[in-house]
């Protein structure tokens, strides 16, 4: 008997190429896991199911069932909320350069995913569509902001599904739900039409998946965006031979299970990587605990600045969109508040931040002279359980009033701005730093906690270096992943 949730995208695809059974089989296969497993994960926030092309599809993943993420992604005819209740009217009149290229894969887009509103949390828990849960354990999250794919993938609704990674988008949600995802390159991946960058570079588009190579195929097949402010070297080769390829060399490693801000890191994370640099270790690779030579708390702070002043830019473009000014009511109060301090945000103080990203990936293209690689946990923590990460009491009333008020400037000065970085990357402060030097990176499935949950595995490498990333990636799936998930 067919078992769809055993296939992997390219598998769906060579079942259908064969003629062994029908993309529309598979289609209505897909829909159905997505009718009885929606109502409890709350993944899918808007159905595309009668949107199919009536032409054969081509392409690798020719029939395959596909999710793009309700931001960025752009479908025409079809809603785009970005999680948020001012756009539940806004109707996208184009597709994505992402979305477009999707399609010329062959993939049937029968979805969106939920977010958190414009994608700005590491948990998807958006007030406008409600929480998307863990399908591992639904009292919990499956992290953000590609929460609601994630949830799909690992729930078996759908083999992949499309994500973005601003500052850990795919690489959260896929440790906390047993995934593998990659955040490519800068500038390996389109943006286009209407635009060249996403926070600044920082944000790019890709896939979550359960295979290394769906992800690895997927990476193929992008064509050159010239939309695109960004390029990344080319790569002369196959990501998907490389993923199938085993490393024929000593590899040199740096590891840490420090949390770059000084703050506390899980046990069950700290064992995640300890268990997997020991198993490189027996493989014959070279292994050294080392930090990364880079001020982890400046790296926050100039994150967090581009985070507020992307959020005032948001609201300010969205008046645009609306044809009025955007208010109080019309976002969430950490949104508004987050807009706020954007607003107070200096053309020199970002510009400094900005230039801090360079000084970064410099110093990261030396590090990584000596270390083919640099391994941390993904996350500090486990997943969270649904509403635990809420504003206290105290929090929400201090909103209210400062945003009210419109008070950042004020907030500002009182050293707020510390905090809140503090607060938002306490529990995921390893993954921007490959947003902002521009690096590739990836999560592993390598460790479940005690309490039978995911948790991931970050490694990073050089800019422009996915194949190598894929490799150990192929190579650590072949022998580990089975016996951990």
């Amino acid at each position: 008997m067919f078992d769809y949730k055993q296939y992997d995208a390219l598998g769906l695809a060579e079942l259908i190429h064969k003629k062994e059974i029908t993309a529309d089989e598979i289609r209505q296969t897909a829909i159905q896991e997505i009718e009885q497993k929606n109502p409890s994960l709350n993944a899918v926030i808007h159905k595309m199911y009668d949107a199919q092309s009536e032409r054969q599809p081509k392409g690798i993943f020719a029939g395959v069932p596909f999710l793009t993420k309700n931001i960025s992604q752009e479908s025409k005819d079809h809603p785009m909320t970005a999680g948020s209740k001012v756009l539940a009217n806004y109707i996208a009149d184009y597709d994505s350069e992402f979305v477009r290229q999707m399609k010329r894969t062959g993939v049937n887009i029968i979805g969106q995913t939920n977010v958190p509103e414009f994608a700005l949390m590491g948990i998807t828990e958006p007030s406008f569509h409600g929480p998307s849960r863990n399908p591992w354990n639904t009292d919990y999250t499956p992290g953000g902001s590609s929460g609601g794919s994630a949830a799909a993938v690992a729930s078996g609704m759908v083999p992949i599904a499309g994500a973005n990674d601003g500052g850990g988008s795919i690489r959260i949600p896929a440790a906390f739900c047993g995934l593998f995802g990659l955040k490519p390159t800068r500038g390996r991946t389109p943006v286009g039409p209407k635009t060249g960058r996403l926070w600044q570079g920082a944000s790019v588009d890709h896939i979550l998946s359960r295979s290394v190579r769906d992800s690895a195929a997927m990476l193929d097949q992008y064509q050159h965006d010239r939309a695109n402010a960004f390029m990344a070297a080319p790569f002369d080769g196959s990501y998907l031979q490389a993923a199938q390829m085993p490393i024929d060399r000593p590899i040199t490693i740096a590891f840490t299970t420090q949390s770059p801000l000084g703050s506390p890191v899980d046990e069950n994370c700290k064992d995640a990587v300890i268990k997997t640099v020991h198993l490189l270790e027996s493989m014959g690779h070279f292994v050294e605990e080392k930090e990364a030579p880079v001020d982890g708390k400046r790296l926050a702070n100039s994150y967090m600045m581009m985070y507020f002043a992307e959020v005032a830019s948001t609201l300010r473009t969205l008046e645009g969109v609306i044809g009025r000014k955007v208010k109080f009511k019309d976002v969430e109060p950490t949104t508004w508040i987050l807009g706020l301090l954007g607003k107070a945000v200096s053309a020199e103080e970002f510009l400094i931040s900005l230039k801090y990203w360079d000084e970064v990936a410099i110093q990261m293209e030396t590090f990584h002279d000596e270390f083919d690689f640099y391994i941390t946990p993904t996350t500090a923590f486990p997943p969270s359980r649904i509403g635990e990460l809420d504003q206290t009491r105290l929090e929400k009333l201090l909103i209210q009033t400062v945003g009210g008020l419109r008070l950042g400037g004020v907030l500002k000065k009182t050293g707020f701005v510390d905090q809140v970085a503090y607060k938002s990357l306490m529990r995921t402060p390893f993954t921007q730093l490959a947003n902002l030097t521009g690096q590739p990176a990836m999560t592993l499935p390598m460790h479940l906690t005690k309490d039978g949950l995911p948790c991931g595995v970050q490694v990073m490498a050089r800019r422009g270096r996915e194949d190598l990333l894929l490799q150990l990636a192929g190579e650590l799936e072949d022998g580990t992943w089975g016996q951990v998930l």
